[in-house]
């Protein structure tokens, strides 16, 4: 653990401090349970606003019951509510955030990733914008697993990384696309029970998409549980919010030749724009 926590300050450039150098056992499966919520023919998510985090586009609560009690509200004026365990999050610097039970039993690539993911929201964190800052922490944590198992980890581990996060892309292929279909479908001039039946419709062809998805990877099951639950409009944006802003970030790392310190630099300058402007610097980045 100490190993990783030292790269992620030499390699990667993340924060020296005391965050991931202590253990706290939580004595709960999750650290927190988020609830995200969108109007029923919507895919924009509710936010929440905080004095130092600013507006977020989730609210965590620290038990599954408190976490209920606040989507039940939301689940009785009509919303499309999703409650997922999550098992870290950022306290942004302001404290030491320790190893958790949650989450230290994972594979060794996969806590590489969460540390990295963490450390990047100490690095740089832009206020009232959920997918700006998790993207730029998605991306810092994929070169950085990268980069770690390529000094650290063996050929096989790498290749298994690989493979894994190819089937991720793939996975969130398949919400982008029915997503795209929504957006349209609940901007038609419909009745609202037509868009309902058109909703539910298009929800069953995510999970046909995934069930070719699975047949293709040879039936690795590895989403099964993610479908296990019902899908709906703030089920997909969960996913969505930590991925649409990715590819422009991995184009600005590559752009700044993979040099972190320049990559940091540039993604503060996105971040200091008005949000209008940073949309439209992150779009020119794709393109």
């Amino acid at each position: 653990m100490l190993q990783l926590r030292e790269f992620a300050s030499q390699t990667l450039l993340l924060p020296e401090n005391g965050s991931y150098r202590s253990y706290a056992d939580l004595h709960r499966e999750h650290v927190v349970w988020t609830v995200y919520a969108t109007p029923e023919f919507s895919l924009e998510l509710r936010t929440w606003c905080f004095p130092f985090a600013g507006c977020v586009s989730y609210r965590g609560h620290f038990s599954p019951e408190a976490a209920e009690e606040f989507a039940a509200p939301l689940r009785a004026q009509g919303d499309d509510v999703y409650v997922g365990g999550v098992d870290a999050y950022s306290t942004l610097g302001w404290f030491d955030d320790p190893v958790l039970n949650t989450f230290i039993h994972r594979s060794e690539p996969a806590l590489a990733g969460l540390i990295f993911h963490e450390l990047a929201h100490q690095r740089l964190y832009v206020k009232n914008d959920t997918t700006f800052n998790e993207s730029f922490a998605r991306t810092v944590e994929l070169e950085g697993v990268r980069l770690w198992l390529q000094s650290h980890g063996t050929p096989a581990q790498l290749d298994d990384y690989t493979r894994n996060e190819t089937r991720r892309d793939e996975f969130v292929a398949v919400i982008n696309r029915a997503r795209d279909q929504l957006r349209t479908l609940y901007a038609a001039d419909l009745a609202a029970e037509l868009k309902r039946t058109q909703k539910q419709l298009l929800f069953e062809q995510i999970k046909t998409g995934y069930a070719q998805l699975k047949q293709r990877w040879g039936g690795y099951a590895g989403y099964d549980a993610w479908f296990a639950t019902q899908l709906n409009n703030a089920k997909l944006a969960s996913v969505t919010t930590y991925a649409d802003d990715v590819p422009a970030f991995q184009a600005l790392l590559k752009q700044k030749h993979y040099d972190f310190a320049a990559f940091y630099a540039a993604a503060k300058t996105l971040g200091d724009l008005a949000e209008n402007e940073r949309r439209i610097g992150l779009k020119k980045l794709v393109e």
